[in-house]
């Protein structure tokens, strides 16, 4: 026979157990989401980088904008 102490007791583990499922779930989401935003910066700063090299060993900003995907705002802003 279950008694309503038994009830509680289930509802308080259950509880407890759905909390951590969920703080797990969330740090790992969390820590993808910083990995790809992460990844998105560095790859963005690369093509910067690329694009004032560029720019240095005298192209044109038009063949800098074909060679590294900026826009021709972005490649002046340099």
């Amino acid at each position: 026979m279950t008694t309503q102490r038994d009830i509680r007791n289930q509802i308080a583990y259950a509880r407890k157990e759905g909390v951590a499922e969920g703080i797990a779930q969330g740090i790992a989401e969390g820590e993808a989401r910083g990995r790809a935003e992460g990844r998105a910066e560095g790859k963005a700063e690369g093509k910067i980088e690329v694009a004032k090299n560029l720019l240095k060993l005298g192209m044109s900003s038009e063949q800098v904008c074909q060679a590294t995907g900026l826009t021709p705002e972005q490649v002046q802003a340099l």
